[in-house]
């Protein structure tokens, strides 16, 4: 804790300077899980990569305090030495604490537990003036709720407790077929229903092949129980497993495998659920088997996957899209996003209410029971929802691709359902407000003294015309052509030292 105020008494001197000043600034965090473009270099910049570590895990309280830049394997790792696990864990282990508080993290197991951001006690902040700050359910319950989900736009996170349950050594995982998106869809909201399932998703490999994926906590495995791995290099991709096990199998028949705790919670991080093939489809000459899986599986799993995204310049030929829908029109997304996109698997995942206002992917009735719109600022829950996952090339042409985008974004408005903001945002300023709650934000932000850091709309958005104001970025750039690009992002990847870490996990299953 020493290192810690220390650390943090430096990174707000450094924000009360450029207050004083009037100077806008960015934040740097270390390694990112967006895809969001970057909007060009700034010079002032404030660092906080170093806060990094797990400070404190307190077994009988079942809290963890941890510093925003933390990712989720490490996480895992310091608290299942104690029997204890975060009740809402992020597929991919690079993806940060922090990052999952002041951004959307929707799992598997937020149908019963939330976003990231509901398990999180506290957080220390430090303000726009350069305030150090608490902020919880209790204090400062405006700023708390406000800063989840908001990008960072509203101060800097610091320090977080969060909440712990107790850990099962294995998931009892279950298959179950359906072949109508109708049918999946139905069944994944009948499944949150069900008080023996702790997780629950699904994938929808093509209209008529889908699968339903629930896990159960579970210290036993019968007699003739199945146990599957996934993050040796040597394992199956989870979601080639799942469609192996399934495609020939019966209507509403199941299959039922033990998988270790840590391989479950990371189960799609080899492969990013299914992007890691666009790889080989990117290349081209390599090909898509099973010992090139293999032989390449440093370069399959999300860490270097991410480096490589944003090193390529692919982002800007490559939909990356999380949508949350209602359940009753989930179907008809599903249906455009077949004909406008033909992409293929699509990954859903079950949301649990919000309270509003809020920058998370849900929405609300227009108008009260009155029949009057509710007032700016009114806490309001949204309703449950399914989050869908659309991942797949677009349209190589860049102007169709933004339009595809464009498309894709006012279909989901017109379907009553909200995306995730780590992804491309294609939104002009009038059509971003229309989706979110302006007044109720500003207010906090002059509340706050954010007026030097970007707004969630300046970080979000997605300038097309930049492509040609700077030829150096987008796809144009020689560094983004094919191969070049790709080749430019492993070895970026390489050099990023991400390389081998999944290989020291310590939550990965040793066969004890």
């Amino acid at each position: 804790m020493e290192n810690h105020s220390k650390h943090v008494h430096d990174i707000a001197l450094d924000v009360r300077q450029f207050f004083a000043i009037g100077e806008s600034y960015r934040v740097f965090h270390g390694s990112s899980n967006s895809t969001r473009p970057r909007h060009g270099a700034q010079q002032n910049v404030v660092d906080i990569s170093m806060l990094r570590n797990v400070l404190q895990v307190d077994a009988e309280n079942h809290v963890a305090l941890i510093e925003p830049n933390v990712p989720m394997d490490r996480l895992v790792e310091a608290t299942l030495v104690h029997g204890l696990v975060p009740p809402v864990v992020m597929e991919f282990p690079g993806i940060t604490a922090g990052g999952g508080f002041s951004g959307t993290s929707g799992e598997s197991s937020s149908f019963r537990h939330g976003f990231f951001n509901d398990t999180v006690n506290s957080v220390e902040m430090i303000l726009g003036n350069g305030d150090v700050v608490w902020a919880s359910r209790q204090e400062r319950q405006d700023l708390f709720h406000g800063a989840a989900g908001a990008a960072g736009t509203l101060g800097i996170v610091t320090l977080m407790e969060i909440r712990l349950v107790e850990a099962k050594k294995l998931v009892k995982t279950t298959y179950e077929k359906v072949t109508r998106v109708s049918d999946a869809v139905a069944e994944v909201q009948s499944q949150t229903e069900n008080p023996n399932v702790d997780h629950v998703d699904a994938i929808m490999f093509s209209k008529e092949h889908g699968v339903i994926i629930t896990g159960q906590l579970t210290d036993t495995m019968p007699v003739g129980g199945t146990l599957r791995t996934f993050s040796n290099a040597h394992d199956p991709w989870f979601y080639m497993h799942v469609s192996d096990k399934t495609r020939d199998l019966a209507l509403a028949a199941t299959i039922v495998e033990y998988i270790p705790l840590g391989e479950y919670l990371f189960r799609y991080d080899r492969a990013a659920f299914w992007v890691g093939r666009q790889g080989y489809a990117y290349f081209k000459v390599i090909p898509f088997t099973k010992f090139f899986r293999w032989l390449l599986d440093d370069y399959s799993h999300t860490r270097t996957l991410y480096h490589a995204l944003h090193a390529s310049g692919v982002s800007s030929q490559f939909v990356v899209q999380d949508l949350a829908l209602p359940y009753e029109t989930a179907d008809g997304f599903i249906d455009w996003a077949d004909r406008g996109l033909g992409i293929w698997p699509l990954w859903l995942c079950p949301l649990r209410k919000c309270p509003l206002p809020s920058f998370h992917p849900a929405t609300r009735p227009q108008r009260s029971v009155g029949g009057e719109k509710e007032p700016s600022g009114t806490a309001n829950m949204s309703q449950p929802m399914l989050n869908i996952g659309v991942w797949g090339w677009g349209p190589r042409e860049y102007e169709t691709f933004v339009a595809k985008n464009r498309q894709l974004e006012s279909t989901l408005k017109a379907l009553g359902g909200r995306k995730w903001l780590y992804a491309h945002t294609y939104y002009t300023d009038d059509e971003f407000w229309a989706e979110y709650d302006r007044p109720w934000y500003e207010a906090l932000r002059e509340k706050y003294f954010a007026a030097t850091l970007p707004t969630i709309y300046d970080k979000v958005k997605v300038e097309p015309q930049a492509r040609w104001k700077n030829p150096n970025q987008w796809s144009k750039s020689w560094l983004s052509t094919w191969p070049i690009g790709g080749l430019y992002g492993m070895i970026l990847a390489t050099l990023s030292g991400d390389i081998g870490i999944h290989r020291r996990a310590t939550w990965r299953y040793k066969g004890e």
